[in-house]
């Protein structure tokens, strides 16, 4: 089990941040090698479940969640119910100074059979690869709401 913290403060206000990180399918856009599919139809709320498909062919593995708390634009919390991750997701947004946003991206994280030696480089491999999503879905990309090539 890897459980860790980001912080960022973006030039965003906070109904931006929040629609940036909660555009589910936009996640598929900066993590390489994977794809988002939303179950439940829009809009987000409590229950609503997306699939993040991760990897290629037989290597590829589905990271099931659901919504549990849906509070916008400040708090989101997510429930991975996958076979192979397990755990939560915290999302939160809060106004800093004008114009601004704190964001606070705070994750559980556990693989299936994957033994506690390895914990400590599945934290430094969660804190890098969550931090450039987190940072690309903040600053770069479509915009919420756009159409998807």
């Amino acid at each position: 089990m890897v459980l860790f913290r980001l912080e960022r403060v973006v030039p965003l206000p906070v109904d931006q941040a929040w629609l940036r990180l909660t555009d589910w399918p936009r996640h598929a856009d900066v993590v390489p090698l994977t794809r988002v599919t939303v179950r439940t139809p829009p809009p987000t709320a409590v229950g609503t479940v997306f699939v993040a498909r991760s990897g290629v062919g037989p290597l590829a593995f589905d990271d099931l969640m659901e919504v549990a708390t849906w509070r916008p634009p400040t708090l989101c919390r997510l429930v991975k119910r996958g076979l192979f991750v397990t755990g939560w997701a915290e999302i939160e947004v809060h106004p800093y100074g004008e114009g601004q946003s704190h964001v606070v991206w705070r994750e559980d994280l556990s693989v299936f059979l994957l033994p506690r030696l390895f914990d400590r480089p599945l934290g430094w491999v969660a804190r890098w690869m969550f931090g450039r999503a987190m940072d690309s879905l903040l600053t770069r990309g479509r915009q919420p709401g756009a159409r998807r090539r």
